[in-house]
């Protein structure tokens, strides 16, 4: 369905993750922005977990060989079909012939397409996610290049209603944290829970966690986001033994600037851990380029547990209102 006509490295194609494998040493990779890839499978009717691409860096030039639709999610590219506009987040038919293009984000650094009946490349372990520090999944376990056609999967055939297409009420407006009064509007806000060994941390270092505006580094990536900021220190800086951690994970290693795992990180490591993020808030920190501060807000266990069903019910209500733009098609 997809040949991928131009694309710069490091563009692949994910899930939402490969699971149950971090106790051998293998991580979950899946796509960064979870929730924007997930949310394109739902306005599509695909399974949530159905594999797209993850577009990182730019430009990027796509032509459909067969007809079919597509959903457009995560950062706001510029992107033109045909070179017609397309409004970000946006679901539509598209037809054999027909050119995409994405331009470098004017928002958010991450975009997603999925596609009707999602990508078909063989499941590796449970999961189509593109694992490149190991060479497999995805497309032979590498990034995309020109020339690469990728099939969609088989699904129940639709059309859409409207030709030109419908849009889907993103998260950044759908899901607004509730901000502490200290927070200011450029301000990324991480949601967080204190790890066990916060305590292990002095009190100006957990107040400065709490109160700090933090920079996103250059040296970010999939593997995890590194942070600029106070210096974070323990009173005792014992060397700790390696332990499996989890995306989402803020480690502080010696030099007191933390890091924050994500999709590619390790799946164990010996910095000392001062939070978790919610995994209902990274996908903030997916679409957050270096340059941008960022602030946590410590919040309670059944915080993160409303945090967590406001994201199933936003994924459900996209759901639910796409169903009434599809149309069934009967032989």
């Amino acid at each position: 369905m997809i040949e991928i006509f131009h694309t710069p490295p490091l563009n692949t194609v994910q899930d939402l993750g490969r699971f149950g494998y971090r106790r051998y040493g293998i991580g979950t990779a899946g796509a960064m922005d979870r929730l924007a890839l997930a949310a394109g499978n739902r306005a599509l009717g695909n399974a949530q977990d159905a594999a797209g691409i993850e577009f990182q860096l730019f430009p990027v030039t796509i032509r459909f060989q067969k007809d079919g639709a597509i959903a457009l999610t995560g950062a706001d590219c510029a992107a033109t079909l045909d070179g017609r506009a397309l409004p970000p987040w946006w679901v539509m038919p598209v037809q054999e012939g027909q050119t995409l293009k994405l331009a470098a984000p004017v928002r958010g650094a991450r975009s997603y397409l999925a596609v009707a009946g999602g990508i078909d490349v063989p499941e590796v372990l449970g999961s189509r996610s593109t694992q490149m520090r190991d060479g497999f999944g995805g497309l032979s376990g590498r990034q995309l290049a020109a020339g690469d056609v990728l099939a969609a999967g088989p699904h129940a055939p639709f059309r859409i209603r409207d030709p030109f297409g419908f849009g889907i009420e993103p998260p950044a407006s759908a899901l607004e944290p509730n901000l502490h009064d200290w927070s200011v509007d450029d301000d990324v806000v991480l949601r967080a829970i204190l790890a066990s060994e916060a305590p292990q941390f002095d009190d100006a270092s957990l107040k400065a966690f709490k109160k700090a505006s933090w920079t996103i580094t250059a040296q970010s990536n999939r593997m995890g986001y590194r942070l600029a900021g106070p210096t974070l220190r323990r009173p005792d800086p014992t060397e700790m033994r390696s332990q499996a951690i989890v995306q989402g994970v803020v480690q502080v290693p010696p030099s007191g600037q933390p890091i924050i795992q994500l999709a590619d990180g390790n799946s164990a490591g010996g910095y000392p851990k001062i939070a978790y993020v919610l995994q209902s808030d990274l996908w903030r920190l997916a679409q957050s380029t270096p340059g941008r501060m960022l602030r946590f807000s410590l919040v309670s266990l059944d915080e993160a547990a409303r945090a967590r069903q406001q994201v199933s019910q936003y994924l459900n209500d996209v759901a639910r209102f796409s169903s009434y733009c599809r149309m069934r098609v009967t032989a």
